[in-house]
Order: structure tokens, then C-alpha cells, then sequence
């Protein structure tokens, strides 16, 4: 059985898409790409595919993975632009690796989240996420299912900057900020409205409009940097360690002329 781990995106009116939604449209994607699944064993069979950390709906994503597994040996970029053909645009696979390592899920110890607030100075923003910094704990309140839940949503957020947005200086524009937070995966865990809500409990930040939300990337987090990297570097670091060349063993060549 060959597993292989995917990175797809969530763009555009996609962002909408509900993880629901976005798994019955990737199980067609598989059917019509003709990919070799595995199955489940039982009564309903089903592929076997791996979801890890899907991000809420309503919010878009460059760094969204799962893993499939397979019951035929396949070339793992083939098979991503065969499944990306298959996808409608805006649910886009942007990368595939074989895996070679385990624990794909554990390596998403964090994630880098862009906030557009439109009609928000930046200056207020810069001054807002100064204010959520220097609290020792900000309270939230989220409504679930059981009820209304108070948590911290300071103590999981590594960062948060204000970045200024391309044209953001030009004659004419309307205010606009960005706002770059890096949030470790912990539980409960802390979402981008999270900490929006603890802008508005610190320092009175309500942009007038529904912030735009973005996933940058999510995967493991270097404590000293503050940076999230690839999870799946790992599996390509294995790949090469294992391939002929890199072991130093001989390659099989074709003499010139051959047939």
C-alpha cells in the first residue's frame, strides 16, 4: 500500500466550501482521476482518506493536507495534477509527496493566519495587537453546542503583526490593515475570530466589514524563529535519503542506440 500526502487550497468563493462539502468533492475527484484507493474494510466500505486540521468554513486556505492511501504505485506529482484537473478552481492541489515518516497530523503544531481588515487604519491595528500582546490573558467567549465556552485565546497566539498591504500608499486607496498571526494548535483551539474577539476585548478593534480570513501554511513550529515549516519536508528528506544516487549504489542506465 502506497500512502501519499496532499497540500490543497481554499480560494476565492471556495472558502465557502464546508469540509463536508469539500470531501464529496474530492471523492469524486478520485473516482474520475481513476486513482487506485484503498478501502476500508466492513460493511460500507470507504476510501481510506486522512484529513488533518481542516480550516472553518468561510475561511480561505494555502495549507490545507490529507493523505490518501493506495493500492497501486503511483508517481506522486502525476497524481496531483490529475486530481487538480478534477477539482473545480479555487480547490487546488499545489503539492503531493509520498510518505516515507509517520505522523503527519502531530506535525501541524501551529498555523500562520492573514487578517484583511478593510476600512480598519493600520495604525489602530499596530496599536491593537500591541494591546493583545501585552496581556497576560485575554478571555474570550465562543457559543458550541453545549453551551457558551470561556477560554484564553492569549496564551496560543506566538505572534501577531501588522503588515502593511501592497498599494496600501497609493493616491485614492481606503484603509486598510493586515494583521500576520501565528497561533499554536492547542485545545481548546484558538481560531482567527478568537482573536479577533480578544482585539475587540483589549483594545476596542471592530472593523466595520467582516474581517477576510486566510490560511498562509501550518506545520511544525521553530520556537526559537516563531516560524511555522513544511510538514512535509520530512517525507521528502526520506524520499531522497532512499533514492539510488543518494545511497550511492549504481543506476541502471540504457547504452546508447538501445531500442
Amino acid at each position: 500500500m502506497q500512502r501519499i500526502r496532499l497540500r490543497y487550497t481554499k480560494r476565492g468563493r471556495l472558502r465557502f466550501t464546508s469540509h463536508r462539502d469539500f470531501q464529496r468533492a474530492f471523492e469524486r475527484a478520485l473516482r474520475r482521476a481513476e486513482v487506485p484507493m484503498a478501502y476500508s474494510a466492513g460493511f460500507t466500505p470507504h476510501p481510506k482518506v486522512s484529513y488533518a486540521n481542516a480550516a472553518p468554513t468561510g475561511v480561505g486556505s494555502e495549507a490545507e493536507y490529507l493523505e490518501i492511501a493506495l493500492t497501486e504505485s503511483r508517481d506522486p506529482e502525476r497524481l496531483r495534477a490529475l486530481l487538480d484537473e478534477s477539482l473545480p478552481d479555487g480547490l487546488d492541489v499545489t503539492d503531493a509527496v509520498e510518505a516515507h515518516t509517520s505522523g503527519l497530523a502531530e506535525r501541524l503544531e501551529a498555523s500562520v493566519w492573514q487578517l484583511r481588515l478593510d476600512g480598519v487604519d493600520p495604525a489602530e491595528a499596530r496599536r491593537a495587537a500591541d494591546a493583545f500582546l501585552a496581556a497576560e490573558t485575554v478571555e474570550v467567549r465562543r457559543t458550541t453546542k453545549n453551551g457558551v465556552r470561556v477560554f484564553d485565546a492569549r496564551g496560543a497566539v506566538v505572534s501577531l503583526t501588522e503588515v502593511s498591504p501592497d498599494g496600501a500608499d497609493g493616491p485614492g486607496q481606503a484603509a486598510c490593515a493586515i494583521l500576520r498571526l501565528v497561533v499554536r494548535h492547542l485545545t481548546p483551539a484558538v481560531r482567527p475570530d478568537d482573536v479577533l474577539s480578544g482585539l475587540r476585548a483589549t483594545a476596542d478593534l471592530a472593523p466595520p466589514v467582516p474581517a477576510a480570513v486566510t490560511r498562509l501554511a501550518q506545520g511544525p513550529l521553530d520556537e526559537e524563529s516563531g516560524t511555522v515549516t513544511d510538514p512535509l519536508s520530512p517525507d521528502r528528506d526520506a524520499a531522497l535519503a532512499a533514492s539510488p544516487t543518494a545511497a550511492g549504489l549504481p543506476v541502471a542506465t540504457v547504452p546508447a542506440g538501445s531500442a
